[in-house]
């Protein structure tokens, strides 16, 4: 960094080992510019709070480009390297406008650059493609009013909108001749799995691909990008037609589908080297990531080398080159490159390790439930134990480092993080499992972890806590009050907690989700929200309850919070609720080791060890 970004933190020699890991310096994979790889685009927590940064290669100068008190991590660098287009919206609430400034322009603390689109309206962002001349945008928005829409700017032009409907969709991308325009859209109704669309600039139709499996069960399709030669109407895209994500090539023009066969178990996603002739393919299996060459012209895969753990983002350069963010649950994230370099090392104290986690697979209802562990070096059970839960719920967790769960080890905590039914990485019906009965079933995999952990001698019975974020927090407050012997804490970060009042509060693009997962509105399937809100059951909690919540959330709003927290306190139940000006989580470091502390001192204070 230069000098007037460096960090401005405390100094760390007597800070205790987990907020080290939250002061420590951290950076993104950086995205580069297709015409001039020269500039990229990166994130950083440099000075406390996580900002976007420019970096030139050719020179080595590193400058952050944006300065807001809650922070800024949506950030798109245009294929000439001209320009930085950034998201602006209110203190975390989503809903705003693309802003630009030019890739070599200091910052100037306080000025506002221009709007990217001048004359369209704030909105939470559904994609954004730069094409290569300089002048066009591809915006994707979606408001309560409009739904989605999908706007061409050129710089002189009116803006044209050339996509609307009521259901989520968003840009997939821009060709390279910019001449084809992919979407993903969700027309059908059903918002975990999306169709796509091929459109001109002027919005006329070129192709459309929707999957099913036996003309009724919607499979997955998502846009991983048009080839990166002009004239190419080539677009690569993963498909769930052997039920796990996989990459295939279509050609729009032509229809011709070409699928890669790759012999690959778990998830697998991929993208274009810079020269058209060869795929990386980034796999993702059991909660551990590889990366791979596959060779267009002879369909030869090669691996990638990389370490044991998870690969977060990877991208090849035009030298050929594979430049990855990696990490470990005992090892702190690193941008590497096959070179055997470490491609970005920002100044300042580096992060404390972790101890490795350990693999689990228990039987549950549903098939058998993968688990991993991590617990202090050294210590047998049984151990005071916390279920850390994703969020998501379409997400995983994997062997990579995370700083939550290594301060609870650092505590004397054993951590267990289930990949209930719902996770990704297990094949589309794992995936797929909890529609209609949501919440319920991911708790029936987390209560077979649970047996085990009991059993086995890990887990105290009475000092388990249930705790996470987001979805991770939902099922937390549901669990308590569903299963309200089996925990003796919950800890809830931006929750579900009326599903209800979530639904009608929520950003658009969550309600299509929520109608997905449940079968319609609350208004409609009125049984099943009941069923699958936290509040129906808050009446039964027995143990203390601390909730963490931002007040500008637009995915767990505060609304439904405050419902869940009068009932609490109508019966003077045992909880704390911390409220913070952010949105769904904070980027500001002091902000997070706030919450940490608050957190961990709950459980000491309710729990003791």
């Amino acid at each position: 960094m230069t000098e007037s970004t460096r960090s401005t933190e405390p100094q760390q020699a007597d800070m205790p080992e987990w907020e080290k890991r939250f002061r420590a310096p951290r950076v993104s994979l950086p995205d580069w510019a297709e015409d001039a790889p020269h500039r990229s685009l990166f994130v950083s927590n440099a000075t406390g709070t996580y900002e976007l940064y420019a970096w030139d290669r050719a020179t080595g100068e590193q400058r952050q480009v944006t300065h807001r008190a809650n922070g800024t991590t949506d950030g798109v660098l245009s294929p000439d390297g001209e320009w930085i287009w950034w998201f602006d919206d209110k203190d975390g609430d989503e809903f705003g406008v693309w802003r630009r400034r030019p890739f070599g322009a200091e910052l100037v603390v306080g000025d506002v650059d221009d709007p990217g689109v001048p004359g369209l309206d704030p909105s939470y962002p559904a994609g954004l493609a730069i094409g290569r001349d300089g002048r066009t945008a591809v915006v994707g928005r979606s408001t309560d009013e409009d739904g989605s829409t999908i706007h061409v700017a050129r710089a002189g032009d009116a803006t044209v909108e050339i996509y609307r409907h009521r259901e989520s969709a968003g840009v997939g991308d821009l060709s390279h001749d910019g001449s084809l325009i992919a979407v993903e859209h969700t027309e059908h109704g059903d918002a975990m799995h999306s169709a796509l669309k091929v459109l001109r600039p002027d919005g006329s139709a070129v192709a459309e691909l929707d999957d099913t499996e036996g003309g009724t069960v919607e499979l997955g399709l998502e846009v991983l990008g048009f080839a990166p030669v002009d004239g190419d109407s080539r677009l690569l895209i993963g498909h769930q037609r052997r039920g796990h994500w996989e990459p295939l090539v279509w050609d729009v023009a032509t229809g011709e589908q070409t699928d890669l066969g790759l012999d690959l178990p778990g998830d697998v996603a991929a993208e274009w080297y810079p020269d058209g002739s060869a795929l990386l393919i980034a796999h993702s299996f059991e909660a551990r990531s590889d990366l791979w060459r596959y060779d267009l012209a002879s369909g030869e895969l090669t691996r990638v080398p990389t370490p044991p753990g998870t690969v977060s983002g990877a991208t090849a350069r035009p030298d050929g080159t594979v430049e990855y963010l990696w990490s470990s649950a005992a090892e702190p994230s690193t941008v590497r490159s096959t070179t055997g370099e470490i491609v970005l090392d920002p100044p300042g104290q580096k992060s404390p390790g972790s101890v490795p986690v350990e693999d689990v697979w228990v039987e549950g209802p549903g098939g058998r439930v993968h688990a991993l562990i991590q617990k202090p070096a050294g210590v047998t059970g049984p151990l005071p134990t916390v279920f850390e839960i994703h969020g998501g719920p379409t997400w995983h967790d994997s062997d990579s480092f995370a700083a939550g769960p290594a301060a609870w080890v650092d505590h004397g905590y054993a951590v267990v993080r289930v990949n209930y039914r719902g996770s990704t990485g297990y094949g589309r019906a794992w995936t797929d499992a909890l529609k209609h009965r949501v919440g319920l079933i991911e708790l029936e995999d987390i209560a077979a972890v649970r047996a085990w952990a009991v059993t086995s001698g890990l887990a105290d019975p009475d000092r388990l806590i249930l705790t996470g974020g987001s979805w991770g927090g939902y099922l937390t407050l549901l669990g308590v009050g569903t299963q309200p012997d089996a925990w003796a804490l919950g800890i809830a970060a931006v929750p579900v907690a009326d599903y209800v009042t979530a639904y009608h509060d929520e950003m658009e693009a969550l309600k299509a989700m929520d109608r997905t997962l449940l079968g319609g509105t609350p208004e409609e399937v009125p049984e099943r929200f009941e069923a699958s809100s936290p509040l129906t059951y808050v009446d039964a909690v027995k143990v203390p309850v601390y909730i963490s919540a931002g007040v500008n959330d637009p995915r767990c709003p505060i609304r439904q919070i405050d419902n869940y927290v009068t009932r609490l306190a109508a019966r003077e139940a045992v909880h704390e609720v911390y409220r913070y000006d952010a949105g769904h989580g904070s980027l500001v470091v002091d902000e997070r080791i706030k919450q940490v502390r608050l957190e961990l001192d709950f459980a000491e204070r309710h729990l003791g060890k």
